[in-house]
């Protein structure tokens, strides 16, 4: 059993049956009343983000995960199908369960594959990637009044970042995974 106090972000829960990761929380202690647990969770199945308030001290049943490196093989629109490069075993996960986290992961790379109570069930990012720009359209000198300014780049993934005006197409580039922000050149 795991409580309220021991909530990290990253942590898996089961609330009501189902399982939850745990986004963002926050320890509330009103000056009246008993204190709370303000906390967002994302359901494994579907990656849908709900607010839910727990009373301090409230337990729940720990949820085990583990982390396996795979190979991400290719996504079909409504899977992304991963492979045990020592078993040879395929896994399919729904893309509506990863979100956004396939636009950072190319073909045939090495990822970690979260399985939940033996369950497939989520990729685990490093916090940036090195990508290389596909399509931007060339920067001109002048094009801002400060001489700054960024402008729509796409990356060998197919993911579109906002990229300053020196960054051209064949760079390679650092990109944060949370944000999809540019980092730097690479």
């Amino acid at each position: 059993m795991i409580s309220t106090n021991q909530l990290k972000n990253g942590n898996h829960i089961e609330v009501d049956g189902v399982i939850y990761k745990v986004v963002e929380f926050q320890h509330v202690k009103p000056g009246k009343g008993p204190a709370f647990v303000r906390t967002k969770l994302r359901r494994t199945t579907d990656g849908n983000i709900i607010d839910k308030t727990f009373r301090a001290g409230e337990k729940f049943r720990s949820v085990r995960t583990e982390a396996r490196k795979e190979t991400f093989l290719y996504s079909d629109g409504a899977d992304a199908h991963f492979m045990d490069a020592e078993t040879f075993e395929q896994t399919a996960i729904p893309e509506k369960a990863l979100g956004d986290k396939l636009r950072w992961v190319k073909p045939n790379e090495t990822v970690d594959l979260l399985f939940i109570d033996g369950q497939p069930a989520d990729i685990q990012l490093p916090a940036s990637v090195e990508l290389e720009i596909t399509h931007t359209e060339p920067g001109l000198r002048g094009d801002t009044a400060s001489g700054g300014g960024n402008k729509p780049a796409t990356v060998e993934t197919g993911a579109e970042i906002q990229v300053p005006l020196f960054v051209n197409v064949g760079d390679r580039v650092k990109v944060q995974t949370e944000t999809g922000q540019y980092m730097s050149r690479v």
